[in-house]
């Protein structure tokens, strides 16, 4: 059996806690192959899944444009040590659609994407200290552990073993959406701050939602301070809308990833150009990689963008929508406390009667019940990720019957999980 395999040579069986399920109990599932919408497991099961990679495969499994592009980049070699045309095609489609952006730095994923960006702030800035919020996760970099969502959040480890205090010493971590907690930390500490790091959504606590005045807040008292202000999109850009999920309010550097390399690694890091030419070779930061930009994920990366028109997003939100809607609808048909929460095109479910908006509001939800639940959907054919505190991640190719077959299934669980 592949499982038994994988856990006699690798911890729990898994590159990747997030991929673990001991916070749901059951197996972990070994997937076989992805087909748009579906995942196909080693034993036949085929599940409508939800987790598409972690959100970075918008268009579905194994789109066609997307291997196309990948096919005919391996035919053209893999890693050569040099710049390739492949990644400036990709740095022009960012750029170009995102206005924040006007230097583009590609890493090979999100956690290095912090680590640049923590480190061009510091160097911009002559600081140290960096504000983060309290459950959103911005990689496992060790300045970045301070009581982190995402997998951290999952298995209740406030700082995870392994990681000096020292390394967090520089680290102070504000409640998400407390503007007054951030007005204080900037009040107090503005002349040693150097970044403010936030998802304008956080996606690694659930989905919380941020306050109409919260984002506002940190850039503002960001650019008051002299600080930096930095967006982690790795899960919002390119996929709740054509420009990421700043809109009219820019940020002074952006993190990307997932959509960005359809479905291959993949981060990177944008903003002003005064910031992003502090880079070596023009400047005194330091950052190298010998797999970034990979050709084979700037290819994937050019595919996806490229195919994504603002039509697009709308038949996502659309889909989003239709769920999200069922979803709720399921719950209250049962009776089952859960709330359902969308962001444009993802969201969650969370067991409580009202949607949190903090991580200690998340943390306090019925994770048990929500476990019941992923059973429940697991056995009727439905595939999320495995924890309370991750995002459901709808495609492109999904229809509108997998949505309604979804509710179906939701409708029993819920009542499962009671």
């Amino acid at each position: 059996m592949t499982l038994d395999r994988a856990r006699a040579l690798i911890p729990g069986g898994v590159s990747s806690p997030a991929r673990a399920f001991g916070a749901v109990g059951g197996d972990p599932v070994v997937a076989a192959a992805g087909e748009g919408a579906y995942i196909v497991d080693t034993d036949g099961n085929r599940y409508i899944d939800y987790i598409q990679g972690f959100g970075s495969v918008i268009l579905g499994h194994a789109d066609p444009r997307v291997t196309e592009a990948i096919t005919a980049a391996v035919a053209r070699g893999g890693a050569t040590g040099l710049a390739s045309e492949a990644e400036v095609a990709l740095a022009e489609l960012i750029v170009g659609r995102v206005p924040s952006v006007e230097r583009i730095r590609f890493v090979t994923s999100g956690t290095e994407a912090s680590m640049t960006a923590a480190r061009i702030a510091r160097a911009a800035t002559q600081r140290d200290v960096i504000v983060k919020f309290e459950g959103c996760y911005h990689g496992h970099s060790d300045a970045f552990l301070a009581r982190a969502g995402s997998g951290v959040a999952t298995f209740a480890v406030p700082m995870a073993a392994g990681v000096p205090q020292a390394s967090v010493a520089d680290t102070i971590v504000v409640p998400f959406n407390d503007c007054t907690a951030l007005e204080k930390v900037f009040a107090d500490r503005s002349g040693d701050i150097a970044a403010v790091f936030v998802e304008p959504v956080a996606a690694n606590m659930g989905v919380v939602a941020p306050d109409p005045d919260f984002l506002r807040a940190v850039v503002d008292l960001a650019r008051d301070a002299a600080a930096i202000s930095v967006f982690d999109e790795v899960v919002t850009g390119f996929r709740v809308g054509p420009h990421g999920a700043q809109g009219e309010m820019h940020a002074d550097l952006t993190m990307f990833g997932k959509v960005i390399g359809g479905g291959l690694p993949v981060g990177a890091v944008g903003g002003r150009a005064d910031l992003m030419d502090l880079l070596a070779p023009l400047g005194p930061v330091y950052q190298a990689g010998t797999y970034a930009a990979h050709p084979h994920a700037m290819a994937a990366g050019a595919a996806v963008l490229s195919a994504l028109a603002p039509r697009d997003f709308a038949t996502l939100e659309a889909l989003a929508m239709r769920l999200f809607e069922g979803l709720a609808s399921a719950a209250r048909d049962v009776g089952a406390d859960a709330s359902v929460v969308r962001a444009n095109t993802f969201g969650c479910v969370f067991f409580a009667s009202e949607p949190p908006r903090d991580f200690a509001g998340s943390n306090a939800t019925d994770k048990e019940g929500f476990a019941r639940f992923h059973r429940a959907l697991r056995s009727g054919g439905v595939l999320i990720a495995p924890s309370p505190f991750e995002a459901w991640f709808p495609s492109l190719a999904h229809t509108a019957d997998d949505i309604d077959r979804t509710v179906d299934v939701a409708r029993s669980a819920f009542a499962a999980a009671r």
